[in-house]
């Protein structure tokens, strides 16, 4: 992009923000009327907008798997946007609390933060730019959206959807390259919600720490599988796979490694080739299995394959029908065990966002907890077993964002429970009510009493009833 073109697209962000900004003070706090008329345009979008929404999600990917497209980014956004709708005049709601005297007030009014910047990913452009949505909107802010230029189809969709139903001085779409999205991040919003790779995090948080923007940082990191020696081993496998194929596995909470009992792995490898060939009996034309994003992503994924060859893993490609992939038009990944990779393996040090995955034996649970423990935290932990004393230990000792026991990714799925990272996979939480919290300011109000000794309770000069009232009041 040239100077003169770039200097324009910031301008326009830092105008955009200055509208929103103004709209924001000039109309105060909105409604619930008005955050419920919001919601319902934004569901609107969703129902009436769909076949669009496959449509550019197939474009921007080669091939996506036009079901997944209508589970994932539009029938889970409209589940998160009515229950938002449905619960925000409760979360709206003062809450009031003791006060230090009987006829004094106190209690905690939930405040819009006013303007919330909205950093979108590629896998998933609906969903992970609606689903915040429902607790920015529920708040009562207003938002900017910059999309991934990943998916520029996904991301010109959405700025015609939003632009058609929204005034700019309410919602709006910027689209651009990731100069743009670095200007962003520099922009005096209220809030910043960013949902991608840890690395790129780092630069958004140092971009908003100039103006002390509050972050919501929604990351990813290497989810782990442990599959218990009390586990029907063929219902993890298939649980796991699911998961792994959905998508091509291009997704923050998709499991990127499983820890297996000792004397496991042929019977885990067994039931994952069974349980992808019966979701995939063939994969290269299957319109069901999704591409891989871009070349370079294609190619950073059959790099981590190579590489952990050459340091001495068993490759095991799972492709049900024997295709050659070599001469395809659309960057389709078989799904790929690799086993036994080392710990110097590049497969084994970064997030994968693709269909491999690597697998790992322990002789105790506590062998693998202690692995998990020794890398950064993840945003997900699975756990698989019926042994309810070692899912205690497991959930006891290990931190991550979440927890599926199992089943993979499913408590993504309960809308009434926080969803967010921890450490290096991310802070904060939204989803349901802990959206609308974390979109609000908790502002404490505190009304005093007009007892004679609220007034004169720290105003010297100090006489023995209140040398006496310390001297009570201290103690153990």
């Amino acid at each position: 992009m040239n100077t003169a073109a770039f200097t324009t697209q910031q301008r326009e962000l830092e105008r955009l923000l200055q509208v929103q900004k103004a709209a924001h003070l000039a109309a105060g706090p909105l409604s619930a009327e008005t955050r419920i008329a919001w919601l319902d345009r934004l569901i609107g979008l969703m129902v009436d907008r769909q076949d669009d929404i496959i449509a550019a999600a197939n474009e921007d990917f080669g091939n996506r798997s036009g079901v997944a497209t209508l589970l994932a980014d539009v029938f889970a956004v409209i589940g998160s946007l009515k229950f938002a709708r449905e619960n925000l005049r409760d979360w709206m709601r003062p809450e009031s609390f003791e006060a230090a005297f009987p006829d004094a007030v106190a209690r905690v009014e939930y405040q819009p933060l006013g303007v919330v910047g909205i950093l979108s990913p590629w896998n998933f452009p609906f969903n992970l730019t609606f689903a915040p949505l429902a607790g920015v909107v529920a708040a009562g802010n207003r938002a900017i959206i910059k999309p991934s230029e990943f998916t520029p189809a996904c991301s010109e969709l959405l700025r015609d959807m939003i632009a058609g139903a929204f005034d700019e001085s309410e919602i709006a779409v910027v689209t651009g390259d990731a100069g743009v999205a670095a200007h962003f991040a520099t922009l005096p919003f209220d809030h910043i919600l960013f949902t991608g790779s840890t690395s790129v995090a780092k630069h958004v948080a140092r971009a908003a720490a100039e103006n002390l923007v509050p972050l919501t940082l929604e990351l990813g990191g290497k989810s782990p599988v442990i599959v218990s020696e009390s586990a029907p081993i063929a219902d993890a496998a298939a649980r796991v796979m699911t998961i792994k194929t959905l998508n091509a596995g291009q997704i923050c909470l998709a499991p990127d490694y499983v820890m297996l009992p000792e004397g496991k792995v042929e019977e885990f490898s067994t039931a994952a080739a069974s349980a992808v060939a019966a979701m995939f009996p063939t994969l290269k034309d299957n319109p069901d299995y999704t591409s891989i994003i871009n070349q370079r992503h294609y190619d950073r994924l059959r790099s981590y394959i190579d590489d952990a060859r050459v340091k001495g893993a068993r490759i095991v490609e799972i492709n049900p029908a024997g295709e050659d992939f070599s001469q395809q038009e659309a960057r389709r990944l078989p799904p790929t065990l690799v086993i036994d990779a080392p710990d110097d393996a590049k497969i084994m040090q970064d997030e994968i966002f693709g269909p491999l995955l690597p697998v790992r034996t322990y002789r105790a649970v506590e062998e693998a907890i202690a692995y998990v423990n020794a890398r950064p935290r993840p945003l997900a932990l699975y756990f698989f077993g019926q042994d309810e004393a070692e899912e205690r230990l497991v959930l006891d000792r290990t931190t991550s964002g979440g927890v599926t026991v199992n089943d993979v990714m499913s408590h993504a799925f309960a809308e009434n429970m926080p969803f967010g990272g921890v450490g290096g996979s991310g802070s904060g939480a939204y989803h349901g009510k802990a959206g609308f919290l974390a979109f609000s300011h908790a502002k404490s109000i505190y009304r005093q009493s007009k007892a004679p000794e609220a007034e004169y309770f720290l105003r010297p000069p100090y006489g023995d009833a209140i040398r006496q009232f310390l001297a009570s009041a201290i103690s153990r």
